[in-house]
């Protein structure tokens, strides 16, 4: 896969301030990268400077293989950008907006109309046509700066924050408009939600402090998570401890927590060593045993327990 994004050692400072530390990674056509940070990250900043908004201090990045100092004009070119807080022209109603930015990037006639309304179509923006845009929602402000980012169907997006003040159901409609996109796009979404990156990402970074301190797929992050292949039993209180006993004493188990589920059951959260399966083996001791659990479940991971060891090290 050809690298659509690269950041090679992006850095910023204001004045005293190290907003971004020597950022480096590389995106390729079809990712959908989530890029994860505390507020205060980095992310924002690193976003900005990616897409040409911000001159870094030291560092560049190459956007389709444009450099954002060298080739401005062809980076932007390529680029679909929702920034943070989108934006706009608030006077201007949400028709005439995409017309100037259609106009702008240099669209005209049959084919400027039909872009306007694909982004509009894709946004449902239909309702709000004729809306000035200081009277919209925040959430259908968000969709006015995403119609803008796609209006001219541009190979990479850099979204900042793409589903900031949607309700559930417009989450989903903009999480389904990425995943449609996703294959024949390379895609950046900067968050600090860690739902956005289970339901739509291929791909994790993980900034705090302004550096990198992680690189992997959701799953390859969650399995450092103390709670990848745990197994969660749900259990009647008669049979509860004597299983709780034998559980103890089963190879590849290291700690098991107990917490009453309320009419008569016990929970067992049965934690493995270094997190390799032991879903079986609990399975075999059951059936040895002819105990019935009334639950099994066992743990992908967390992503919210990796993202907090991760981002509040102290050596990080």
């Amino acid at each position: 896969m050809a690298h659509m994004i690269e950041i090679d050692g992006l850095t910023k400072r204001f004045g005293p301030v190290l907003a971004v530390d020597n950022v480096s990674f590389a995106v390729s056509r079809g990712e959908v990268l989530g890029f994860l940070g505390p507020n205060g990250a980095g992310k924002s900043t690193t976003m900005k400077m990616a897409a040409g908004f911000l001159t870094p201090t030291s560092g560049t990045a190459r956007i389709a293989g444009y450099d954002i100092l060298e080739q401005p004009i062809e980076v932007k070119k390529r680029l679909g950008y929702l920034p943070e807080g989108a934006p706009t022209y608030p006077d201007m109603t949400v028709a005439a907006f995409l017309d100037f930015v259609a106009r702008v990037r240099g669209f005209s006639g049959a084919e400027k109309a039909g872009r306007v309304k694909r982004a509009m179509d894709l946004t449902q923006l239909a309702e709000v046509t004729y809306y000035p845009i200081e009277t919209l929602s925040k959430g259908f402000k968000r969709r006015v700066g995403l119609a803008q980012a796609l209006l001219h169907d541009p190979e990479v997006m850099i979204l900042d924050e793409p589903t900031d003040g949607l309700d559930p159901n417009q989450k989903h409609e903009v999480r389904n408009l990425i995943r449609g996109m996703a294959a024949e796009k390379c895609i950046v979404i900067s968050t600090h939600i860690l739902e956005e990156v289970e339901a739509i990402c291929t791909r994790a970074v993980i900034i705090a402090r302004g550096r990198v301190l992680a690189d992997g797929t959701p799953e390859e992050l969650m399995a450092r998570s103390r709670h990848h292949n745990a197994v969660i039993l749900t259990l009647a209180d008669a049979v509860a401890a004597e299983a709780e006993g034998a559980l103890r004493t089963l190879p590849g188990v290291a700690t098991i927590e107990r917490a009453s589920a309320g009419a008569g059951n016990t929970v067992l959260a049965v934690f493995p060593s270094a997190g390799k399966p032991i879903a079986g083996r609990i399975s075999d001791l059951f059936a040895e045993r002819k105990w019935q659990a009334q639950e099994i479940k066992v743990e992908r991971g967390r992503l919210d327990d990796v993202f907090r060891a991760i981002t509040l090290s102290r050596a990080a």
